[in-house]
């Protein structure tokens, strides 16, 4: 249609070309290219840390669980960059029991969970995000399960915040999980009392979650602890990602 026929057109035909148009999927075409136009009314799309917020448990996703955001007071460095290590090969287990991202990851995401009911003496469960580019987060699992190999006899990780020594890194079963997953145990010694530490790295797509657990309480009070994965939450992050 051309200027002078729109010029002339009545207001009720201008009505029915502007509802016409607004129900088009796809717009006008471009006479460039002759590509669909895109849609003023196509939805945005999520950046990455807004994806992997709408893929956050929640508390309502896990009742009776505390859902905060992760604070770095205490963290032992606030980025992987601030860490060093004896041996640079298990940086991978560094950055995933202290809740730093593993690879190149888009972005990232932490929350720390606990149970209400046991209050103080509740081991926390971290949960950290990432989400890549393709290829990216297969990448960053493949390292951890490298690093798992090659650290059995433990290594020491220097930050920011301080030293952390762990004695020992062994693979640990875990139930299957999105396209792969794997797990593993680390243990530290802290004023004499021995502690156990769990964590699990799942891959479902482009995102990794990883799952760490501990029990903060029983380390700052000298008590030997076993601070294992709770299955309740480790299923519900579970089913957000799938």
């Amino acid at each position: 249609m051309n200027r002078a026929t729109v010029a002339a057109a009545t207001a009720l035909t201008l009505m029915s070309l502007t509802t016409l148009t607004a129900c088009g999927g796809e717009g006008e075409s471009d006479k460039a290219t002759g590509e669909p136009r895109p849609s003023a009314s196509r939805a945005k799309q999520p950046t990455p840390a807004e994806k992997l917020a709408e893929l956050m448990v929640a508390p309502a996703d896990v009742k009776g669980f505390s859902v905060q955001e992760h604070s770095d007071e205490f963290a032992l460095a606030k980025s992987p960059e601030e860490v060093t290590l004896d041996k640079p090969a298990c940086a991978p287990l560094a950055y995933a029991i202290n809740q730093l991202p593993l690879g190149e990851p888009q972005a990232d995401l932490t929350r720390v969970l606990a149970d209400e009911a046991k209050g103080l003496n509740s081991a926390h469960t971290y949960i950290t995000l990432t989400t890549y580019a393709s290829g990216g987060a297969q990448s960053a699992l493949a390292d951890v399960k490298k690093a798992v190999a090659a650290c059995g006899d433990g290594f020491t990780a220097k930050g920011s915040g301080g030293t952390s020594t762990y004695g020992s890194v062994t693979p640990e079963d875990v139930a299957p999980a999105g396209d792969e997953t794997l797990g593993f145990t680390s243990t530290l010694t802290f004023r004499g009392a021995p502690h156990t530490m769990h964590t699990q790295v799942v891959r479902e797509g482009e995102v990794l979650g990883v799952y760490f657990s501990v029990n903060g309480t029983a380390i700052a009070n000298a008590r030997p602890s076993d601070a294992k994965l709770t299955p309740a939450v480790v299923k519900a992050q579970n089913v957000k990602l799938g």
